[in-house]
């Protein structure tokens, strides 16, 4: 009886193994998966999102095979800001009395997700490129809740990068493939374009364009509230980017959709927590590209112009209430940071440093 349980210890092993085998953080269910009673031959751990038809013809067939798409576009998206998401997804190219229109993102290998946060799907079916998009929709719903509950690891392990965009980013200066092959060639796990420093609405220095650099990774500023010198090693001076316009590796992804918080829908203080999973020091590991950058343009979506009663009082605005409730998400997503530090004793934070003196640079590094 020993032997037979220690066969079947094995094999359980064995299986699970191969069940996480693209799992480097060894996370759990709490409910332990039962798939000792299958051969484990037929064990299929990946998926994808991309659209099966179906049947097969001659046509969908080579189409299916030509596809193979490396990485993924997910951008949420309200009907108002039809025409921009359209522009991100499809390039007007001006060649001499010609305007030639690209879909880049599709020609480039990418699966694109929209998430309809106004519920509104029929809309966009006129757009040439809408059928061979993936459409969700939930009504009031934020970038990060969806991103929490469509875009979990398991299912975007066959894409090597993932773009998490908002919908009003302005793309004529940007290339994705051309994105790609700086973010690899500088070793980025964790990256974001550049945002144009006079058209952008901008929040942080770092995420500005240098325009005598291809990628920065830190930023040092004497002035203002944060104040960024030879000394500083993290946010908002060093290894992050902000949440408009993230882009990840897979590993990193892997990391970042465990970092998010199912019930912290407005996903406040993640962009200052998101180096730690830069798969290495997020000074290297992370940066902002400069020589493909874009606009972000600053709409307010969720609950823009929409009043709602409270009951027979007065009318409550939505925007107030949306900004207060992100910042009591911030509160308790720095909570649970800490709390969790504090009862993890095997746990090291890669980022303790000691300071250095300070030194005079260049705005960026």
């Amino acid at each position: 009886m020993h032997g037979v349980a220690s066969l079947h210890q094995h094999q359980s092993t064995r299986i699970e193994a191969a069940w996480h085998h693209f799992d480097p953080l060894m996370v759990r269910d709490k409910t332990p998966v039962k798939v000792d009673n299958l051969p484990q031959g037929i064990v299929h751990a990946e998926s994808d999102m991309e659209l099966k038809p179906l049947w097969l013809t001659k046509n969908s067939m080579s189409k299916d095979n030509g596809r193979n798409h490396q990485n993924l576009l997910a951008i949420p998206a309200g009907i108002k800001q039809k025409r921009n998401v359209d522009a991100i997804v499809r390039k007007n190219i001006h060649d001499s009395m010609y305007l030639i229109q690209v879909v880049q993102f599709v020609a480039e290998k990418f699966t694109i997700i929209l998430f309809h946060y106004d519920g509104n799907v029929n809309g966009w079916h006129d757009l040439p490129w809408s059928k061979e998009a993936i459409h969700i929709a939930a009504t009031n719903q934020t970038k990060w809740w969806f991103a929490k509950r469509f875009l979990h690891p398991d299912v975007l392990s066959t894409y090597d990068y993932i773009f998490l965009w908002d919908e009003d980013l302005e793309v004529d200066n940007f290339h994705p493939r051309r994105y790609l092959e700086i973010m690899k060639s500088e070793g980025l796990e964790i990256s974001q374009p550049a945002l144009d420093p006079v058209l952008s609405e901008v929040h942080h220095k770092i995420t500005m364009r240098s325009k005598d650099r291809r990628v920065h990774r830190k930023i040092y500023n004497d002035r203002g509230g944060s104040r960024c010198s030879d000394s500083s090693k993290g946010p908002p001076c060093s290894g992050w980017v902000e949440g408009m316009a993230p882009v990840f590796s897979k590993a990193a992804w892997r990391c970042a959709w465990h970092l998010i918080q199912n019930d912290l829908i407005h996903g406040w203080g993640l962009d200052f927590k998101l180096g730690y999973c830069a798969q290495g020091d997020r000074t290297k590991k992370v940066g902002v590209i400069d020589s493909e950058f874009v606009v972000h343009r600053g709409i307010k979506t969720l609950g823009v112009s929409t009043k709602e009663k409270k009951g027979q009082g007065a009318r409550v605005d939505v925007r107030v209430e949306i900004r207060r409730q992100s910042k009591s998400e911030l509160e308790i997503f720095q909570k649970r940071w800490d709390e969790a530090v504090r009862n993890d004793r095997d746990w090291i934070d890669p980022y303790k440093h000691t300071k250095s003196r300070r030194k005079k640079h260049n705005s960026f590094s």
